[in-house]
């Protein structure tokens, strides 16, 4: 929620943001790197608490300044260890966090808007219209919550929650830098990945700004087929998203663009689709990941079998590509892939669609 008052979130300020923010009082800007530890590291909200501030700059703390962090109002587990935290803004909309643990390992998968304007016709998210998009306080604030909750930093962080992340592409850099950042949650650029449909002109000026590891929801091997799944691709077709996704891992040999590629029974599943697949993807270090579709109530797709989905990754296989099958975690609480819905209590945003996601509501200056 956009903070109306005076009054400063320091949630909402990258580490070079709170030095500025210190300065800008006549302190120091040592003082606002002590502060951004407090809060991320060491998880404290209350200024009295941090004992290496002076009282006087406690108390003037008190008067412009706040930490405020999303509310958790609902957790649940699923049988395979999955949690999921339901988490309320100050505005009374609702998003969703999930948590994975895998191998003394967790994965934190962020939201970053309240609902998704991009209507895939295969999830679930884009069924609950579109609010707002999310403040970094409301990003990083997930990664707080889930910290204090796991008693230490999260493994891994995909930017892969409800929303997409480029239509919101300022906030998210913002929260990245804090992610990646040494005096908060340390969490390294390989393991920081941000998930897109394919905004090109967000992709191209994420990559001037930010190494961070990049997923496609890609889902076809064709303009037609995918415009029917992906409708942002009517905008942005193949032609200008698999460019951009080669430059944007240009110059790394370690990084590989993954491509999210949902089974949908007779939709996108043979292995006609699989060698378009590998011809669309000729060129461009690539690491596909199949995800068995996840039910949701009204739909009117069908997970692929999965002897089709092995001869799918095979074909891919034996082509050179890197291909695995996402294991489903989480489904039996509605948390996994394509199954985040939160609690979106004004839709009057929902207009924002393919024709009107032009260069201001992108963030694109």
């Amino acid at each position: 929620m956009v903070n109306e008052t005076n009054i400063t979130n320091l949630l909402d300020l990258d580490l070079k943001g709170m030095e500025s923010f210190f300065l800008g009082l006549g302190s120091k800007a040592f003082h606002g790197r002590n502060v951004f530890k407090w809060i991320h590291k060491h998880g404290v909200t209350d200024f009295d608490a941090m004992t290496d501030i002076s009282k006087r700059l406690r108390e003037q703390l008190h008067q412009c300044a706040e930490v405020t962090v999303p509310q958790l109002v609902f957790e649940q587990p699923a049988s395979d260890g999955t949690r999921k935290w339901v988490l309320e803004l100050q505005d009374g909309q609702r998003i969703e966090t999930v948590c994975i643990p895998d191998d003394g390992r967790n994965t934190i998968c962020v939201s970053s808007q309240v609902g998704c304007a991009l209507d895939c016709s295969f999830c679930s998210t884009a069924r609950q219209g579109f609010n707002r998009n999310l403040t970094v306080a409301e990003i990083i604030g997930q990664i707080w919550v889930a910290s204090r909750k796991l008693g230490t930093a999260p493994s891994n962080i995909v930017m892969m929650g409800m929303g997409e992340p480029l239509a919101n592409i300022d906030a998210v850099i913002t929260a990245m830098n804090i992610m990646q950042d040494d005096l908060a949650y340390m969490v390294s650029k390989y393991r920081v990945t941000i998930s897109t449909s394919g905004l090109v002109p967000a992709l191209n000026r994420l990559r001037e700004v930010s190494d961070v590891s990049l997923a496609v929801s890609l889902h076809a091997p064709d303009n037609e087929l995918r415009n029917k799944l992906v409708p942002i691709n009517r905008k942005y077709p193949l032609e200008e998203l698999i460019p951009a996704c080669r430059e944007f891992v240009r110059g790394d040999k370690r990084r590989k663009v993954t491509w999210e590629y949902v089974m949908l029974d007779g939709i996108n599943d043979s292995l006609q689709h699989a060698k378009a697949l590998i011809r669309l993807l000729e060129g461009t270090p690539s690491k596909v990941n199949l995800i068995p579709f996840n039910p949701f109530p009204g739909t009117h797709y069908q997970t692929s079998p999965a002897d089709r989905v092995e001869a799918f990754r095979m074909r891919l296989k034996r082509s050179g590509i890197i291909a695995t099958t996402r294991k489903t975690r989480g489904d039996d609480i509605d948390a996994a892939c394509g199954q985040l819905v939160g609690k979106v209590r004004d839709r009057s945003s929902r207009e924002l669609r393919l024709d009107k996601l032009d260069t201001i509501k992108l963030g694109i200056s």
